[in-house]
């Protein structure tokens, strides 16, 4: 087993892609043990024989169809309205926008790819040094993966065998507390360095942009409350939602808001196929990694080894926490989930620790890493679209960065906070 541990970190350094990596590494641990390597493509295609994982393709489909179909334009639109009256409105629209965007994408980099076409060139008008106005898209995109639907939370939920409806109930206020966080940070630092435009307080100016702002998002707007209630309410279940995401998606942007054309589907068709094979086949090859973590019992060692260090579960968390932050910095979130979750789910439940709010703790605490050099998926998209290098992003970033590490200390400990709306 440490042989396979070994290989899989020489491949990683090797920049061999994830899932090819977790595809081979077991090699060693399964011709160690005299297991027939045809167990890797059983192992393979038994994980992704599941009709949950069938939420990924669509959701990953409604989030680019939303995208292509005007829906996120409406979206920037209220949210600027909102609060881009106050000093630092338009960074705060930007995470007020990623809170509405994350209700119907399920998607972090699909929420800072939206957000940020729109509002990183506007920001940058209204006086936001640009890298500063990157640093709010990638470390807003986050909330894109802990308000539901989250497709993190599908793939834990699958993993370990928990209640798809209940992580997406428990991913709600954690993502209010991380979203309210960081508007608060960006209108504390806009008033205190002059970022945007100065604060304009016209009540009655406001309230009819708002008015305004709410009819032309309005159908938009509607879609969570379709799907989420769709899926509470027992209608359907978390991954049929995913259908109907798509297809209410669909049915706005071509027939409703026009901004989506036929011509357009043979692209969004090919990239939601090309991003959910991608998702897909790292599911499929973790889910092998995860066959050897079985057969050579890790779960039962690493809680029997965590209950030798300490008995408290407060320590526990912390060590994990710990854990997890170093995890994200360097391997793909779904990846690290799927090999993760099935060791460290069980040593949870073994010190007392409710599975529902440690799944919401490992989703969080991965979605950190999406900000975080080296590997962080968010910094790539606000790069790209900025057409920053990284390290510029660095020192604007730093204080999101604590800002959503307090956040997830305060999710760790405060239980309550991941489980007032499943119970």
């Amino acid at each position: 087993m440490i042989g396979t541990a070994i290989a899989l970190i020489i491949m990683f350094a090797a920049a061999v892609p994830i899932a090819f990596s977790l595809g081979m590494a077991p090699l060693i641990a399964l011709d160690a043990q005299g297991i027939p390597l045809i167990v890797i493509a059983q192992a393979a295609l038994e994980s992704l024989d599941s009709f949950t994982l069938l939420a990924i393709p669509f959701y990953v489909m409604a989030g680019r169809i939303m995208l292509a179909g005007g829906m996120a334009t409406r979206l920037v639109g209220l949210a600027a309205a909102l609060v881009g009256w106050v000093r630092g409105g338009l960074g705060a629209a930007g995470v007020l926008t990623a809170m509405f965007f994350a209700t119907i994408s399920g998607s972090s980099s699909a929420t800072a790819a939206a957000i940020g076409s729109i509002l990183v060139p506007e920001m940058t008008k209204r006086n936001y040094p640009k890298p500063y106005a990157a640093a709010i898209i990638a470390s807003s995109g986050e909330i894109g993966v802990i308000i539901p639907p989250s497709i993190p939370m599908v793939i834990y939920a699958v993993t370990v065998s928990e209640s798809i409806g209940s992580l997406f109930l428990a991913g709600i206020l954690p993502g209010l507390l991380i979203g309210f966080s960081m508007m608060a940070l960006i209108i504390v630092q806009s008033t205190m360095r002059g970022y945007g435009d100065p604060t304009r307080f016209a009540p009655r100016e406001i309230a009819r942009d708002v008015w305004a702002a709410t009819k032309r998002a309005a159908l938009s707007l509607l879609m969570p409350v379709i799907v989420l209630g769709g899926i509470y309410g027992g209608i359907f279940t978390a991954t049929e939602a995913a259908v109907v995401a798509a297809v209410y998606a669909l049915i706005l942007g071509l027939f409703v808001y026009k901004e989506l054309r036929w011509r357009d589907l043979p692209d969004i068709l090919a990239g939601s196929a090309k991003t959910s094979a991608i998702v897909l086949i790292i599911v499929a090859f973790a889910s092998v990694f995860a066959y050897v973590l079985t057969t050579y019992q890790a779960p039962q060692a690493v809680a029997a080894w965590l209950t030798a260090v300490t008995a408290s579960p407060l320590i526990f968390l912390l060590l994990v926490n710990g854990f997890l932050f170093i995890v994200g910095m360097f391997m793909e979130t779904l990846a690290a989930i799927i090999i993760l979750a099935p060791v460290l789910a069980p040593a949870a439940i073994a010190f007392g620790i409710d599975p529902i709010h440690f799944g919401t703790i490992v989703v969080v605490n991965l979605a950190v890493g999406m900000v975080t050099p080296p590997v962080g998926v968010n910094l790539f998209v606000a790069c790209s679209i900025s057409k920053l290098r990284m390290e510029q992003l660095m020192p604007p970033l730093l204080p999101f960065l604590a800002t959503l590490i307090l956040c997830l200390l305060i999710i760790t400990y405060v239980p309550a906070l991941s489980l007032a709306l499943v119970r």
